[in-house]
């Protein structure tokens, strides 16, 4: 990422800026300022916000196929 800050408000007031990211995730969300009145418990100023993309990866599991006969009830 350049030297461009770039910063976003969440709904609670919480105040989130993005940063170069690693290992696989190119940019991380810190949080860099809590709100006074946002009651998110897991909201904590200066903490990267976990990040759910490895868990957007594709499954490593065989998927069983999809059965084009069946007939749910109706």
């Amino acid at each position: 990422m350049s030297d461009v800050r770039i910063q976003a408000r969440l709904a609670c007031g919480c105040l989130v800026g993005f940063r170069e990211g690693v290992q696989g995730s190119p940019v991380t969300v810190i949080l860099e300022r809590k709100a006074e009145g946002c009651g998110m418990s897991i909201h904590l100023g200066g903490v990267p916000v976990f990040d759910h993309r490895e868990a957007l990866r594709p499954a490593t599991r065989p998927v069983a196929p999809a059965q084009p006969d069946y007939e749910g009830e109706n």
